[in-house]
């Protein structure tokens, strides 16, 4: 079979599940070949094989943490070069896109942004992508050169599948805009002990309905009893309710978890746009006639005040 390059996003050797995602779907059109780069890089390729990597390309040098993105488009294009693979797919983070978008530019071909499913096709991969806020579904494929591909978080469900995970160093010379960009100074963000928003499996979120900053502690509560991330609508952060960095929407993030729980939150086009393509939606709110309504899979119309702390409790007790 063809190779299909997968661009790895881990932290110090640790593999994020988007990765291992890509990998599932890389395997229904190829063999894949995992691109590694950065300080633990070796470390990543035990859970690479595991989840069907034939091979393990590495990398590390101070380029990759000291400057921005180029240095790692240098590694995937040294990659692209060293294996001719038919496809690559990148996590669809915005980090991710810009590596993707600059890889194609730089191989002459076509690129598949924000995919939701992917599959082979006679003429080459076939990606399924929503569109217009999710108001249509679309097939596509690059016409031009090898095709790049980035995918959204949440899009297919992880498969094991053992291989070899041969480890070989990858060769890289980084061109002259590498260092056009550097990195000064780094502040780590503080951990929630939530998972992240765009990987998340539940996520919970409060709008407008929450009335106040310190009312999101009925929505953190109901999160954490499920081991959910916390989203917020645009008319939250607005209001400084909640931070920017939580907002879900066509001007915050873009989410597809496993199920999405709206409280509180009207449904305007801004917010549906970033988490339209979610699983199963339930929405709570008062307003009977809310556009939320139109697009859950289960609606209950009711005062969030009352309806989420009984469904905390509800949800603790069977936990426990």
């Amino acid at each position: 079979m063809a190779e299909v390059l997968v661009y790895v996003d881990h932290v110090d050797g640790a593999v994020r599940k988007p990765t291992l995602e890509l990998l599932t779907l890389a395997r229904r059109i190829g063999d894949p070949v995992a691109v590694a780069l950065g300080a633990g890089a070796e470390n990543t390729a035990a859970a690479l094989a595991e989840h069907g990597a034939v091979k393990v390309l590495t990398a590390d040098a101070p380029e990759f943490a000291d400057y921005l993105v180029v240095p790692k488009v240098d590694a995937l294009q040294a990659a692209y070069e060293a294996v001719s693979p038919a496809a690559v797919l990148v996590p669809s983070s915005a980090e991710g896109k810009e590596i993707a978008a600059r890889l194609a530019v730089r191989i002459g071909s076509g690129i598949i942004t924000d995919a939701v499913d992917l599959e082979a096709g006679d003429e080459g991969p076939v990606a399924t992508q929503s569109a217009f806020a999710a108001s249509f579904t679309t097939k596509s494929r690059v016409s031009k050169g090898t095709p790049v591909i980035t995918v959204k978080p949440n899009s297919a469900a992880v498969e094991a599948a053992p291989a070899a995970g041969a480890v070989e160093a990858l060769s890289v010379t980084f061109s002259a805009l590498a260092t056009g960009t550097k990195v000064t100074s780094r502040t780590p963000r503080e951990s929630t002990g939530r998972p992240e928003l765009t990987e998340a499996a539940i996520v919970v979120s409060g709008g407008r309905g929450v009335n106040g900053a310190e009312n999101f502690s009925v929505i953190e509560a109901l999160a954490d009893s499920l081991g959910a991330a916390v989203g917020a609508s645009r008319a939250a952060v607005d209001a400084g309710w909640y931070p920017h960095s939580n907002q879900v929407g066509q001007t915050g993030k873009s989410v597809s978890p496993q199920l999405y729980i709206a409280n509180g939150i009207s449904g305007a086009i801004q917010h549906r746009a970033g988490m339209q393509t979610s699983k199963t939606i339930v929405a709570v709110n008062k307003d009977a006639e809310a556009p939320i309504f139109d697009l859950v899979d289960y609606g209950v119309v009711g005062d969030l005040f009352q309806v989420v702390p009984q469904l905390t409790e509800e949800v603790t007790s069977r936990k426990g």
